[in-house]
């Protein structure tokens, strides 16, 4: 690199140093700040390095120091992300199973790169892998990217759609042909990635694993006014009825013993309303969409937990109850 272009970037090359190599337990001296712009072709000393430092500072940097030995010791203390900050990102990316286990390592090192080199070495050392389900589809990254600028720009997208049959080969649904959907989100639910798209043809929404697309293209064809209107109301959709698809949106009152407060918490939420019916047993009344999906849930927690009301999915709950017995 030519000297002129060096010093160019100097103040460049010096705030990425300050901001990857130091924190308040790792100043680096001013001779070791010199000496490492020098290994680059920067020309730098001590009085330079000073009117660098105050510059940097004038633009809003906040470079600090202390004395190290005899000499200042520079450091940045302020950063965008605190540890617990990016542990909580670390840990999410490994928890997330349609990160595959190559993207999870990638991922992972660039947010612990966040915190500088001297954090990034502390959080990877804590680190404990306990995701074991990983998917193999590298292809969901560009596929992300695909949907993502395809919501933006309104228009609908072609794939194919595939399952895994017991051999792990993939099984494309439709004998093979294509789909053509109209995207209104992308949302993460309980370890995986979907699409939520508008079916016009059956005036509801259907939602599709990411993970499971292939050959992702975006095409021309806008999507209609009525997918547009969803996108105001998909939070309040993913809240309550996300995955128990495939059903009407209803209100069913549950009953259930109170050691499952903290599992109708987590399925409806924190704010759900409850009343004590019992001192050991509760009373809840929650919006779903009647589907396996919610029966599977709801049976689970065998004779905790029973429906109240209303009296069509009492007996339907009985039915099915009687069903399971046989």
């Amino acid at each position: 690199m030519a000297q002129d272009n060096c010093q160019k970037i100097k103040l460049l090359k010096l705030l990425e140093l300050l901001r990857q190599e130091t924190d308040e337990q790792h100043p680096l001296p001013t001779n070791t700040l010199c000496a490492k712009l020098g290994a680059m072709g920067i020309t730098c000393d001590r009085r330079t390095l000073a009117k660098d430092i105050a510059l940097l500072n004038a633009q809003g940097y906040e470079v600090m120091w202390i004395w190290v030995g005899k000499e200042k010791g520079y450091y940045i203390e302020d950063r965008s992300f605190s540890v617990p900050e990016l542990k909580i990102l670390i840990d999410a990316v490994q928890a997330a199973s349609f990160i595959t286990d190559k993207k999870t390592v990638e991922l992972i090192d660039k947010i612990a790169d966040l915190g500088g080199s001297h954090r990034a070495d502390i959080m990877k050392s804590n680190m404990v892998c306990f995701n074991t389900r990983k998917h193999s589809n590298e292809a969901i990254y560009y596929n992300v990217g695909f949907l993502e600028d395809a919501i933006r720009q309104q228009r609908k997208v072609i794939f194919y759609y595939y399952d895994l049959n017991e051999n792990g080969e993939k099984i494309y649904r439709r004998q093979g042909h294509h789909y053509v959907v109209e995207p209104v989100a992308l949302v993460f639910n309980e370890d995986n990635y979907y699409l939520m798209v508008y079916s016009a043809k059956h005036d509801n929404t259907a939602n599709y694993r990411v993970d499971r697309m292939e050959k992702v293209e975006i095409i021309e064809d806008s999507i209609c006014e009525k997918a547009l209107a969803l996108r105001d109301s998909i939070g309040g959709y993913t809240e309550q009825a996300f995955k128990m698809y495939g059903g009407q949106m209803q209100e069913i009152t549950i009953q259930f013993e109170s050691c499952l407060i903290g599992a109708v918490y987590d399925k409806f939420g924190e704010n759900t309303k409850m009343r004590r019916i019992s001192d050991t047993a509760c009373e809840a009344t929650v919006a779903v969409q009647i589907s396996p999906t919610f029966w599977g849930w709801i049976f689970q927690f065998g004779k905790l937990m029973w429906i109240t009301a209303p009296d069509n999915m009492i007996d339907e709950y009985k039915n099915k109850a009687a069903m399971l017995m046989n």
